[in-house]
């Protein structure tokens, strides 16, 4: 294939290309592979990737106005390739923002040290919609609010940042094991000529990390993986990941609370459960304690939680840590805690909530990305340059209305990867969102679901927005 015509930016950091238009030392192998590929061969192993992921039902559901639609997730069979070096910066930063927001979350719901410091504004924790009261007092095994975090790294020709940390119930884990499968077998060659470091053990480290988490007492716990069932959008993963580490999927209504532990029924009777990893949102997980209305969850879990008699991953209230107003103050909770500047820098961030940053987004809404504080997956949001005047004058209603409610960020040109469009080679923005386990030690496995905008000049890499997935492959030193 061509590779003459791949556009270059220098705006815009490259993952394979020089400004020069020479590739990166660590991409020279993927570069001759792509030249001595044939339009008809890119096309086959595009088409086989996907085979792969429908015969094996790897798909996510996308929510309509008036109806849901199952979708396979699309995929780019060409991979990103990161260096050694490179990753242990990510790992490194990863490792060093999750400890901090662990500490974050056992110092909110306990002393606040944190808010009576000045550090972080007392009404950005206390009002947040995401901070359970239910919760105060409490502290999970081994000071652990987190144990599955999914952040969400960019780059830009400055380096590495953090766009946002999923602390609640991060998803794309088992995209991230689908992708390196499908592309494994599809590029075996240049996957081994390449050194890449393997994935395939994230299902042990997740169990060792969930057994780790178990209450006192329990030699050998038992895990069960709670599922909203199977109308939720990440209903495969919930199955994938239960296989991987030999976990009961289960429904609200298969569990019961009894004497304050948690039972599965059975056909035998009831079996103890000592470690849930729950996907399922705070506010349907308990309706003796959250939204009454839930048929989802379980009458009386989060006492049996309170009591130490089983483990819930993540922890209920972890939310209040990724709101997207706290996340502005991560390098300042990381400075507080552990007395380090943060190594994986955020996006600049104006929070709406003061009146100086409120005035200067109004003032730039056309230049400015905008969020609302509690969404994800890409939704709520405005990008200014790709509104017309009157998205943005309904926008800026809104904020008006509630500025504590938005945040506001500069226009980032994500870094471009190239991609296969048709029988070409074109670029697309890219981003990381690896995976960090906590639990008596740090795990983090070497990469990450990629996520890949495919629409051409599109920054929204987000599945339910028209985004797809790449695979990661970091190699060896």
């Amino acid at each position: 294939m061509k590779l003459s015509a791949y556009e270059l930016d220098n705006s815009v950091y490259d993952e394979m290309f020089l400004p020069s238009g020479e590739a990166r030392s660590h991409c020279r192998h993927l570069r001759k592979a792509l030249e001595r590929m044939s339009g008809d061969e890119a096309t086959e192993i595009q088409e086989s990737v996907t085979r792969s992921f429908r015969n094996e039902g790897i798909v996510f559901t996308v929510y309509g106005k008036s109806e849901s639609e199952e979708q396979i997730i699309p995929v780019d069979c060409l991979p990103r390739i990161i260096t050694s070096e490179e990753w242990r910066i990510i790992e490194a930063g990863l490792s060093q923002r999750l400890t901090a927001l662990n500490h974050f979350l056992d110092d909110i719901y306990n002393d606040a040290k944190i808010v009576s410091d000045g550090v972080v504004p007392k009404d950005m924790i206390f009002d947040c919609p995401q901070f359970r009261p239910q919760m105060k007092g409490f502290s999970p095994p081994e000071k652990i609010w987190v144990a599955i975090c999914g952040t969400d790294i960019i780059r830009t020709n400055d380096g590495f940042l953090v766009l946002e940390d999923n602390l609640r119930v991060p998803s794309g884990v088992s995209y991230m094991l689908a992708n390196r499968k499908a592309i494994k077998s599809s590029l075996r060659r240049l996957f081994r000529t390449c050194k890449v470091r393997e994935i395939e053990h994230y299902g042990i480290e997740l169990t060792r990390t969930l057994k780790e988490l178990a209450p006192a007492g329990s030699p050998n716990p038992s895990i069960a993986l709670l599922t909203p069932g199977v109308f939720n959008s990440a209903f495969y993963e919930h199955v994938f990941l239960a296989h991987e580490i030999g976990a009961t999927l289960v429904e609200g209504q298969d569990l019961v609370v009894r004497d304050g532990f948690l039972f599965m029924r059975t056909t035998l009777g009831l079996e103890r459960i000592d470690v849930l990893y729950r996907r399922l949102d705070d506010d349907f997980l308990d309706p003796t304690e959250f939204r009454r209305d839930s048929v989802l969850g379980v009458p009386g879990i989060l006492d049996a939680c309170k009591r130490g008699n089983v483990s819930i991953a993540n922890s209920p209230g972890t939310g209040v840590a990724d709101d997207k107003g706290v996340y502005a103050y991560v390098p300042d909770i990381i400075r507080y805690y552990l007395g380090e500047s943060a190594i994986l820098m955020n996006v600049e961030t104006r929070l709406c909530r003061r009146p100086l940053d409120l005035e200067y987004t109004l003032d730039n809404l056309k230049d400015l990305v905008v969020k609302r504080v509690g969404e994800s997956g890409g939704y709520g949001m405005l990008i200014g340059p790709q509104s017309t005047q009157a998205e943005r004058e309904d926008y800026a209603k809104a904020v008006r209305e509630n500025p504590a409610e938005f945040v506001s960020q500069p226009v980032i040109s994500l870094s471009r990867a190239p991609c296969i469009v048709g029988r070409k080679i074109e670029p697309r923005h890219v981003d990381l969102r690896p995976f960090v386990l906590s639990g008596k030690q740090t795990r983090i496995v070497p990469g990450a679901f990629c996520r890949v905008a495919l629409r051409r000049g599109s920054l929204v890499v987000n599945s339910s927005q028209g985004g797809g997935g790449k695979d990661l492959w970091v190699l060896e030193d």
